[in-house]
Parts: structure tokens; sequence; C-alpha cells
């Protein structure tokens, strides 16, 4: 880690204040910096997160403006209006993009050459509107996408096979919405296929099961949200998870939510698909072998992304 990593987090809700506690415990970077309009609200929950600095690697934390992105490895936007009930994506679209439209630009502005991560939701459709209103390389711009889907559903399958979540090898591709899906046909347990696992070990997966691991992974966020209000966690440690395959220059495969344009014939889309994360940003996406139904749910998913996109993706100013 080089000593003069800064990560700036926009947006100091829930997502963001987690984000910057769970970061200041993982030793990744030297500086954090927590920006919000609520500039107390930014400066309580930095103090908070600072006063437990003793405990861990050393790390400031500090609240300050958008300027204070300059020189930040990753900027993360968090911030944004929850959905409300009975609102429709487009309509939650339309108000994050008038906030991503007051801060993606300045952050650009001010440090042209480090990576936007995006958080907010829709986060695919905002993903893509925020690679427009930065101008920056689309390797440079990119969402958490199905990252924490992808967690979920390893430690669903990790669970019904009584293993280690961590030699569980599946992906969730596409939106990070109703329209994701799991890519069964690429699924591994101990590098073996699931099906070929089942027949050597006795422990099946039938297609009951993975029609109803699907479904909890899928509506996990809206289960957490009808308990708790919101998620906030497993979401920042996703964060975090991206933050350091870049900061450490990991090369990590990860299925962040990124322009595709051309893979399986999907053009000019954000949405998750395994890529490649280091230091630059998106090295490279990975094609994966999918079979043809998944391949049409690919194509479902990015069609759905671009409904919610709508209007938005002809609007003045948003082409380049």
């Amino acid at each position: 880690m080089d000593e003069r990593t800064k990560i700036a987090i926009v947006g100091a809700g829930r997502v963001g204040s987690t984000l910057a506690y769970t970061l200041a415990g993982a030793g990744i970077a030297r500086e954090i910096v927590l920006i919000d309009d609520d500039v107390q609200r930014a400066e309580g929950e930095a103090m908070d997160i600072a006063h437990g600095a003793p405990f861990h690697a050393p790390v400031r934390v500090g609240a300050a403006g958008l300027a204070a992105t300059a020189g930040a490895s990753v900027t993360v936007i968090a911030a944004g209006v929850a959905q409300q009930p009975g609102e429709s994506r487009p309509a939650l679209l339309q108000r994050n993009t008038a906030v991503l439209a007051s801060i993606v630009p300045r952050v650009a502005h001010c440090n042209p050459d480090g990576l936007l991560l995006i958080a907010t939701n829709p986060v695919d459709a905002l993903t893509w509107v925020a690679l427009r209103l930065s101008g920056l390389p689309a390797s440079r711009v990119f969402g958490s996408g199905t990252v924490l889907d992808t967690a979920r559903l390893r430690s669903e399958l990790a669970a019904h096979y009584a293993v280690d979540g961590r030699n569980v090898h599946a992906y969730v591709l596409g939106e990070h919405g109703d329209s994701e899906f799991v890519a069964w046909s690429t699924a591994t347990l101990a590098n073996v296929p699931l099906d070929k696992f089942c027949r050597l070990t006795g422990m099946c997966c039938d297609a009951r099961d993975m029609a109803a691991i699907e479904g909890r992974v899928r509506n996990a966020a809206y289960e957490i949200i009808r308990r708790k209000g919101a998620t906030n966690f497993a979401i920042a440690v996703a964060l975090t998870r991206i933050i350091e395959a870049v900061v450490r220059d990991q090369a990590s495969v990860l299925t962040v939510s990124t322009l595709v344009d051309g893979h399986y014939g999907i053009r000019d889309v954000c949405l998750s698909l395994p890529a490649v994360i280091d230091r630059s940003g998106v090295r490279q996406v990975i094609p994966v072998p999918l079979s043809s139904e998944e391949t049409e749910s690919l194509v479902r998913s990015a069609a759905a992304i671009r409904a919610t996109l709508g209007p938005q993706a002809a609007s003045p100013g948003m082409a380049g």
C-alpha cells in the first residue's frame, strides 16, 4: 500500500459511513475523507470512526468538501435518495441522476486521475450516467454491481453444501436488481462443477434447490430492508473488497458493473460480468462461457437496464 493512499467517500449516510468504518479497520488506506451536504453529519461520523484508530493500523479520518477528492485513489459515490414505496426505478434514476450531476463533474475536475466507484442505486444505470458525466475512460468508472449479490450466492451455496464459502466459485451476472441471474453453468466447488460435485459427494442441489437459492439471493435486499430499513454492512464489505483490489493492485476477478461494448452482442450499457480489477480500474472484462439460456438472460438484463435509463440515454450532454 502506498503510504499516501487516500479514499474519498461522497455520502455519509448508512452506506458511506459504514464503508468508512470498514475501511478504517481494513488497513487499506492511510487517509479516508467523508463528504456530505450535511457537513455536521460527515464531521460527526468522521470523529466517531477516528476515535477507534488506536485499535488498528494508523489511518486519518476526516470530513471535507468535494475538493478533497483531489489525489484520492478511489472516490466512492454513495450519495443519493432512497427509493420510495411505489416509486419506479426510472423515477428513482431521474432523482439520483440529479444528485450525481451535482457531484461527478466536480470530482472528475478535482481528481482527473482517480477512479470512480458508484454505489448509489440503481447502480448499473447510474454507472452509465456517471461515465458520461465524468468524461473519464470507461476503465476508471465502474459500479459495485453484483459483487454483493455474488457474495450472497456463495454464502447460500456454502450453507447448502456445508463448506467454506471461500471454496465456492459462482457468479451473479447482469443487473444488480430484479433481472439478475445466476450463471449456474460456471459454478464450481473445490474447482469441481456443481453437478459433478453432487455425483462425487452425494450432496445434491437439484432444480428446486437452485431456484430457491437464486430467489433468496435476488430478494435478499428486500428482506433486509423490510426488517431493518436499509442494507449497509455487507455492501460496505463488498465495496472494501473492490477498493482493496485497486489499492493493492491485486488483479482480482470481481463482478463489478462496467461498460459492456460488444460482449455477447451487448453494447453501450453498464452491467456486471467478471472483470479483472487492479490499480488501473477495470483492466479487462472476461466473457465467460454461458449457456444459451444464460446468454438470453444477460441480454434481457441489459434490456431491463436500458428501460430504466429510458430518455436518460438520449438526454443532451449525456453523450460522450
